[in-house]
C-alpha cells in the first residue's frame, strides 16, 4: 500500500512486518494515498 510522508512529501511502500516511519527522514506520520476514481452512492 502507497503512503506519503508529511515531512519530507516522498512516496513510502510498507511492508507488514515494517514499522511506521519514514525509510528517508525517520518521521512517523505518514498519510494514505487516494484513489483517483470518483466513487457514487445511490440514494434511495
Amino acid at each position: 500500500m502507497s503512503y506519503k510522508c508529511s515531512r519530507c512529501k516522498r512516496d513510502v511502500e510498507l511492508d507488514e512486518y515494517g514499522g511506521v516511519r519514514c525509510p528517508y527522514c525517520g518521521h512517523r506520520v505518514l498519510l494514505k494515498e487516494r484513489a483517483r476514481v470518483v466513487k457514487e452512492v445511490d440514494v434511495k
